[in-house]
């Protein structure tokens, strides 16, 4: 199989920036990074207009795209289309989302999951299971007649899931999961996450001792952090085995608590990007239905009839140029807030998040004004604004 070398663009890894060098590629994966005159003799050149190539966005949070929900439509094809929608903004992998529902409906979306990895999808890395077994005082949009405690069989069930699934992420609130059943979801090889969560900071590090090692939306839907609780908010800043996405569009969070959050975390766990898209992203649809209820679209937010968000109007690369130019983060650590930390939170960054030898080669060419361009999946187009 020859290599194909991408000339012509500035190179970031994931860790510094390549001048006047060639990103060769074989096949799905990244070969090397060498200066231009360094191209093996006979390499099939491609020579791009300028701009940076960097490591293809991650997304763990995309509950839709494309005009399809994954609640409402839990097929190989839904499936295909919510991870088509989201190409042309950067983002070469993502774990479509399902929030809470009933037994039946998730059963069918895992077996979409399943389907989806056997027409291998592009960017389909798994699953994410947001419910049902959360708490009703933290539901946000969740339909509190469809949250419920996990039974064995739920248990059972999801074990089962992850043995079908590449990857399987699963939210939980920590107050109604027990350590001991968190603990079998982890060694199954679930990532196991709390959120809509009204735990306070000892019941959160107990799950995290039982192997808990992410917060989903944080600051969203969770007890926050106050002068003597400090709440799911709290222990995902101070736990540093605990990795918290964070959806920034200056709507879900103030700007001043994300750069206070970043300055606060402790590592080695991270905060990074996700959407919560919603089935609009990539349309000009105004309204749709998420268990029956209609949630609106107006002024870059997502809100049911009450006026609760219900997901997000957000895009990754959105999300980049805000943490970059409000937030004020340097474009490298914006750029790995939305690859490398969520590859490392899900367990895959020696595969993914970053350009380096031996990686796969899934990036995006980014113009010099952070527009999208191009992205490459596994080393083939997924998605040209030509």
């Amino acid at each position: 199989m020859q290599s194909i070398a991408f000339t012509g663009a500035r190179v970031f890894d994931s860790e510094r920036w390549h001048d006047d060098a060639a990103l060769l590629i074989r096949g799905d994966t990244v070969e090397a990074i060498v200066t231009e005159d360094a191209v093996p003799s006979g390499t099939e050149r491609r020579q791009l207009d300028g701009g940076m190539l960097v490591p293809g966005f991650i997304d763990l949070q995309v509950n839709g795209g494309g005009g399809v929900l994954l609640n409402e439509d839990r097929s190989v094809n839904g499936l295909r289309t919510i991870c088509a929608a989201h190409y042309q903004f950067g983002t070469t992998a993502l774990l479509p989302t399902l929030i809470t529902d009933t037994p039946e409906i998730t059963a069918e979306a895992v077996a979409a999951g399943e389907a989806a990895v056997s027409s291998a999808i592009p960017g389909f890395l798994g699953l994410h299971l947001e419910g049902p077994h959360l708490s009703v005082a933290r539901k946000g949009a969740h339909d509190p007649a469809l949250i419920r405690p996990m039974s064995d069989v739920d248990l059972d069930n999801l074990v089962a899931a992850r043995r079908r699934l590449p990857n399987l992420l699963v939210t939980v609130a920590a107050e109604t999961v027990p350590p001991a059943q968190i603990a079998s979801l982890a060694d199954a090889g679930i990532i196991v996450s709390i959120g809509h969560s009204d735990a306070g900071f000892a019941v959160v590090g107990a799950a995290e001792a039982a192997g808990a090692s992410m917060v989903t939306h944080l600051f969203n839907a969770q007890s926050q952090l106050s002068n003597r609780e400090p709440g799911v908010v709290g222990a995902a800043l101070h736990l540093g085995g605990i990795d918290a996405g964070l959806i920034a569009d200056g709507i879900h969070v103030h700007p001043a608590t994300i750069a206070a959050a970043l300055r606060a975390k402790v590592g080695p766990g991270r905060i990074f990007l996700v959407t919560d898209a919603m089935s609009v992203i990539g349309t000009d649809i105004e309204s749709f239905t998420l268990n029956g209820r209609r949630i609106s679209r107006a002024n870059g937010a997502l809100r049911l009839d009450d006026g609760t968000l219900a997901g997000a109007d957000l895009t990754m690369i959105e999300a980049i140029v805000y943490t970059h130019e409000t937030i004020g983060l340097s474009l490298e650590e914006a750029l790995r807030m939305a690859s490398t930390y969520p590859a490392s939170a899900m367990g895959i960054a020696g595969r993914h998040g970053a350009l380096k030898d031996g990686q796969i080669a899934s990036f995006v060419h980014l113009d010099d004004d952070l527009a999208v361009k191009a992205t490459w999946i596994d080393g083939a187009e997924a998605w040209s604004a030509h």
